[in-house]
């Protein structure tokens, strides 16, 4: 399973972005997604994930009330919604994938398949 994630650039502080990430090859089935970025010098964080029917979703305190994930389904794709962003919203955004039978994580070693980063920069 390959992911390209994709939408990431530069915005001004209150901005929004939307993030997707495109799903392909393989076997999709079974599939939830997350969402991670990491900072220069600092550790990868966990942001948000989304169950394999949309109906389970999380969020971590640091993005809750400002993103929002969704999946596309039809069209593999999952996006993140971003709003009110902030610079410290700076990094590099990564989608990554996990096969489960339930619910969804945002803990990284849990993740079958990563994405390349998209760069997002929020400036002040």
């Amino acid at each position: 399973v390959q992911l390209q994630a994709s939408g990431g650039g530069l915005v001004q502080a209150g901005g929004s972005l939307r993030l997707s990430c495109a799903a392909s090859g393989g076997t999709l089935d079974y599939l939830t997604y997350s969402w991670f970025r990491q900072a220069p010098g600092k550790e990868r964080e966990g942001l948000s994930c989304i169950g394999r029917r949309g109906y389970t979703t999380y969020y971590t305190d640091s993005v809750k009330g400002r993103f929002t994930i969704s999946r596309d389904s039809a069209e593999n794709t999952v996006y993140l919604l971003m709003n009110s962003l902030k610079p410290e919203d700076t990094a590099v955004y990564y989608c990554a994938a996990a096969r489960r039978l339930s619910g969804c994580t945002v803990r990284d070693g849990a993740m079958d398949y990563w994405g390349k980063g998209t760069q997002v920069t929020v400036s002040s």
